[in-house]
């Protein structure tokens, strides 16, 4: 993961790569170790725009990290982990407080690594082994058998994962239109509505709906409702505000209604959810 800083975006909002932010982030240096891992711990970071020419998947250990590609915006709450195959052109926003471990591949080790983000329910077992991975850093200059024949075990593992996805995920645009939606969706969570949205980006309401059905494949009102639950998911991962703040900053009426669409979309309640993201792994 890069951590060179840019500060002047707004993380809430949706963009697509530029040309001019672009760059390849070579992590292995001098090193010629097949695969390693690279710990990122601090505040909070907006990455440029980068890519990697290894796999990478990153585990979030503590706090809530967001990846951003040119199709998608992907939550990575405490205790999943984030797919990103090599290549792929990404943006990075980090919250406060935040402990991540990325273990990075060559492309060798994962043959059919996908073409996209893809955000993981992690498995116990791939969990230590990331855990584990800390000992060698990708930018060793010694590699070993040991750790190789780890690495290729813990790629095998990884590959078998990504067929588990996680539905942490929100579609992004390049039109004009639709991503001035986006945004002013995201801006205003808690208030939100068709007539508002569309008189923020000067279309009709049936414009609005037939280009999210039509762009996007999704209705607008299922796009806010993924958005609130996705911020609420952030809310929740962190101490402090309470259910009931969370259920309200995000929109919903009352606590039942959130704890039931958060239950449907998540598998579990929205208490249960902090309790587990808030209680230290082993």
């Amino acid at each position: 993961m890069a951590v060179s800083a840019q500060t002047d975006r707004n993380p809430a909002r949706s963009v697509t790569p530029r040309a001019a932010q672009r760059g390849v982030v070579d992590l292995r240096g001098a090193g010629r170790a097949l695969a390693g891992s690279y710990v990122y711990e601090g505040d909070a970071l907006v990455t440029g725009w980068h890519s990697h020419d290894l796999h990478q998947i990153e585990y979030a250990e503590r706090g809530v990290v967001q990846v951003e590609t040119a199709t998608g915006v992907h939550l990575l709450p405490p205790q999943q982990a984030a797919w990103i195959p090599a290549g792929t052109e990404h943006l990075t926003t980090i919250d406060s407080d935040v402990r991540t471990i990325a273990v990075l591949f060559d492309v060798s080790l994962v043959p059919e690594p996908g073409d996209r983000v893809r955000i993981l329910a992690v498995p116990p077992l791939i969990r230590e082994m990331v855990v584990h991975a800390q000992r060698w850093p990708i930018e060793r200059t010694d590699p070993d058998r040991a750790s190789e024949d780890f690495f290729r075990a813990l790629a095998h593992l990884v590959a078998d994962a990504l067929d588990h996805e996680a539905p942490l995920s929100l579609p992004t645009s390049s039109d004009p239109i639709l991503g001035g939606a986006l945004a002013y969706t995201q801006d205003h969570l808690g208030s939100a509505s068709a007539a508002d949205v569309s008189r923020a980006v000067g279309v009709s309401e049936r414009t609005l709906r037939r280009r999210f059905e039509t762009e996007l494949q999704m209705p607008w009102r299922t796009y806010l409702l993924h958005a609130r639950l996705l911020r609420a998911m952030a809310r929740l991962a962190v101490p402090g505000p309470s259910v009931l703040d969370v259920a309200t900053e995000v929109g919903f009426d009352n606590v039942s209604a959130f704890t039931r669409a958060f239950a449907r979309h998540c598998g579990e309640t929205p208490s249960a959810y902090r309790r587990r993201v808030l209680t230290p792994t082993a």
